[in-house]
């Protein structure tokens, strides 16, 4: 492939990568290793947002029904905000504000006893829902009076998660849910009306029908909305081997094809024309057992939706920061397939590359030059007083991608003629490589054994080998790189004079 870029371009790219970031369930924040991997996330890459389940969850132990004796008839209700504070103030430590999703049912509010996940969430609608809202406006009024109301106002409320699968919502039953929406709605604007509020939160399946439902539902009642959320996973339904599940991939060119049909059914209905649309969950496969999450597969896979992700979306969080999750249980393995761009024993997996490229992008960003199905290419430009003898304000940087999701063995080739100066060696091109053979920490524990429970001495071959390859080179004005199956290449070209010291030949010896 070989492109050639004027400078003059100006092609869309709205880079929301680090809008948000899915999480477990909120009561694993009280674990140090979680808020460990989470701190390592924030100082690397820096989400704004997290959003995970299980608010309500027993857990977080807020909601209590209690009777002032054995013999009284009246029940009486009481909130505890021991967990949820320690939670939410380690969020504000690590600068990440909750992007709250209000579920799941406490045990002596739920109506029945349907649950969900190792863990146990309930995901039966209240049995009272006076004492729901209710308990929605106290902990909105609460997390007001501790970090102020002009912040908290700005934390986006989603109300459940994944209603019209089954295993999330109680006979995925639609009508129910669309009054727990509508309740709960107004709940949230009567605490402040600056609150934006949203959902359904659906996922694959009936995700079109039930959106289109839920609009016609919100315009016909008048139900605040602020948002449309949904879910996007690119996967067949996984085949189950022992504790893992091995799904296939959607081919890339289709991995928004089931995305593709919202941004058009919302701008359908005039009233929602251009609102925004919120992915709070999406990843390659939706179980957190798919050996898929932890290659460079997967690296090579988000870097090509990243790159046009933020076209019809206002944002997409990946699901998940880190592997302290426990979903289908407590995993046996540091490499699991856990959703998370982190392993435990903070050994970053090859996806968590592709976001530090992406993050990579945006510093002095002016605008996108070139978006391909292998390559995006942005502008930049350094502020006068920042640049360094010889150098010229403008710059490129760009990440390139070769999916290959049939392991073939595939090389991509790829030629970029950029607006500089095309004299030999007078620009140096950096780069930093993320492949099957160059930052690979899954193959290294493979060889190593496989073992379960790698020892301080495994762990820190493990985090070694788990870092891009950085090469530069002096060139003309051409980025050409060759990547093999499933690379990650993040690059940058600038003008780069060399400014010798007087008397200093580099490679002289003698």
């Amino acid at each position: 492939m070989k492109y050639q870029i004027s400078g003059k371009e100006d092609v869309l790219f709205n880079n929301n990568t680090f809008y948000c970031i899915g999480t477990g369930r909120m009561g694993l924040a009280l674990q140090q290793k979680y808020l460990e991997q989470l701190a390592f996330v924030q100082e690397k890459l820096g989400f704004e947002h997290i959003r995970g389940h299980g608010l309500f969850s027993d857990d977080m132990a807020i909601y209590h029904e209690y009777k002032k004796s054995k013999d009284s008839e009246q029940t009486f209700v009481e909130y505890n905000w021991t967990y949820l504070d320690m939670v939410m103030d380690s969020y504000k430590k690590l600068n990440i504000k909750p992007f709250l999703e209000l579920g799941f049912m406490p045990k002596q509010l739920a109506s029945g006893e349907q649950c969900v996940f190792y863990w146990r969430g309930n995901v039966t609608p209240p049995k009272d829902y006076g004492r729901w809202t209710a308990l929605v406006k106290a902990t909105l009024n609460h997390l007001i009076s501790r970090y102020g109301r002009d912040e908290v106002v700005t934390w986006p409320v989603e109300v459940w998660n994944e209603p019209n699968l089954t295993v999330f919502w109680k006979d995925s039953d639609m009508n129910e849910y669309f009054k727990l929406y509508d309740l709960t709605s107004r709940a949230v604007k009567e605490v402040d009306p600056r609150f934006k509020v949203g959902g359904p939160a659906v996922c694959g399946g009936t995700d079109k029908e039930w959106i289109k439902s839920f609009l016609e539902f919100v315009k016909e009642h008048k139900c605040p909305i602020d948002f449309v959320s949904r879910h996007h996973y690119t996967t067949e339904a996984p085949a189950p081997d022992g504790h893992y599940g091995y799904p296939k991939l959607h081919p890339k060119e289709k991995c928004f094809e089931q995305l593709d049909s919202t941004r058009p059914l919302v701008d359908s209905f005039k009233e929602f024309k251009g609102m925004d649309i919120h992915v709070t969950e999406y990843n390659t496969s939706y179980i957190p057992n798919a050996p898929v999450h932890d290659t460079n597969l997967n690296a090579a896979y988000i870097a090509n939706m990243l790159s046009t992700f933020g076209d019809n979306h206002k944002s997409y969080s990946y699901w998940t920061f880190g592997d302290i999750f426990e979903e289908w249980g407590v995993p046996f393995t540091p490499f699991h397939g856990g959703f998370g761009l982190v392993a435990n024993g903070l050994i970053p997996k090859p996806t968590f590359w592709t976001f530090a490229f992406y993050k990579q992008l945006m510093q002095d960003y002016e605008k996108c030059v070139l978006k391909t199905p292998e390559c995006i290419v942005v502008q930049c430009r350094k502020d006068k007083d920042k640049l360094k003898k010889g150098e010229e304000a403008v710059y490129y940087k760009g990440i390139a991608w070769n999916v290959d999701t049939e392991m073939s063995g595939s090389t991509l080739d790829l030629e970029l003629e950029l607006p500089l100066d095309a004299q030999t060696e007078a620009n140096v091109l950096l780069t930093r490589l993320v492949d099957e053979e160059t930052c690979n920490p899954l193959k290294v524990w493979h060889d190593l054994g496989e073992h379960a429970n790698p020892d301080e001495a495994e762990i820190a071959v493990l985090r070694e080998s788990a870092t891009p390859l950085v090469k530069t080179c002096r060139t003309s004005n051409c980025v050409k790189l060759e990547l093999k199956e499933n690379a990650a290449c993040y690059f940058e070209l600038r003008t780069a004079a060399i400014n010798n010291d007087r008397g200093y030949t580099y490679g002289r010896l003698s």
